[in-house]
């Protein structure tokens, strides 16, 4: 992985052979702090909460020795996230199910589209089904998304950020589902940067005086970490500025405005950004959607931040559709 002015930009690298015969390296890390070993983690403690002691009617209705075939089926259009995942539920409920993926993570799928092929016996595949669809359709819709964002903003180099508003235990399938969307992540966890926002302005007295308290204790305890302000006003803006030091990158918040008639006044934004004449990276965030992704990228701000990336995701449209498959197959 690689770190791109405090967005990390990171691919997974797993084979295709890995993935269709379960062989990962527990210790192998797919995205930046998230391990195989931590993600079979995940996917027990799923399938207890989904399981719980059985699938009562899969073992009341079908025969332990009955085999069946799934094929994935994309039913929109949109960009697949999640397939490493869903081959660890499956790996996880039955060793002797097979996957074959004919699409990867990152790949653009097309409705209509089946690519993925999963054998095993059918009581496994019903069991698994539910866990790896959720975990699929969610990933993927969050990639599909993200990489909407990223076309809107081309030409421009504008960058598509997600947030902190994640899944409470999926922060890091989210934003791996970003990058798979061709996004990059703002941080994971509060230890990842500083990022001063308009409660901690308030508490501690203004802008000025919350950026001399964070220089004070990073050189207390010796950290060497991003500082991002967030801002509101021009006036925000113009006193941070002044600053001789001690900050990377400064919010502007809410300074895209949407008119009743639809029209996206970026304005204000443009003013804060002729203020700080390229001094600071700057990111753009409130009002961020597709729609008004254009022209705030149009503006040349370097980050577009969107909550509604993790925190109000449209499920990309994936059903698996099972048949059982002769016994001399």
């Amino acid at each position: 992985s690689t770190q791109s002015n405090m967005g990390v930009v990171h691919e997974a690298n797993m084979t295709t052979t890995q993935i269709l015969t379960g062989s990962h390296n527990p210790s192998e890390e797919v995205f930046p702090g998230l391990k195989i070993s931590q993600i079979d983690s995940f996917v027990i403690t799923c399938l207890e909460e989904d399981v719980g002691s059985g699938d009562h009617t899969s073992n009341a209705t079908i025969s332990p020795a009955t085999k069946a075939e799934a094929k994935f089926l994309a039913k929109d259009n949109g960009v697949l996230a999640g397939c490493l995942v869903a081959d660890r539920v499956f790996h996880l409920v039955d060793q002797t199910i097979t996957v074959q993926w004919l699409k990867h993570d990152g790949d653009h799928v097309t409705k209509g589209e089946h690519f993925g092929i999963v054998n095993g016996p059918a009581r496994a595949l019903l069991k698994a089904e539910r866990l790896a669809l959720n975990i699929m359709q969610r990933m993927s819709g969050i990639a599909s998304l993200t990489a909407l964002m990223v076309d809107a903003c081309k030409p421009h180099a504008t960058k598509v950020l997600d947030t902190r508003k994640t899944a409470p235990g999926m922060r890091l399938l989210d934003k791996w589902a970003v990058l798979l969307g061709g996004g990059v992540n703002h941080r994971l966890r509060l230890d990842d940067m500083i990022l001063i926002k308009d409660n901690h302005v308030t508490a501690a007295g203004g802008i000025t005086a919350a950026v001399r308290n964070v220089q004070s204790y990073m050189a207390e305890h010796h950290l060497s970490i991003p500082v991002e302000v967030e801002t509101r006003t021009l006036e925000e803006v113009q006193e941070l500025v002044s600053l001789s030091a001690g900050v990377d990158r400064v919010m502007l918040d809410n300074m895209v405005k949407v008119r009743e008639n639809g029209e996206i006044d970026t304005s204000m934004l443009s003013q804060a950004l002729a203020i700080i004449n390229r001094k600071y990276a700057t990111e753009a965030s409130g009002n961020v959607t597709l729609a008004t992704t254009a022209a705030i990228a149009a503006t040349g701000v370097d980050y577009i931040s969107c909550g509604s990336l993790t925190h109000s995701v449209k499920a990309l449209d994936i059903s698996l559709k099972i048949h059982t498959v002769p016994e001399h197959q």
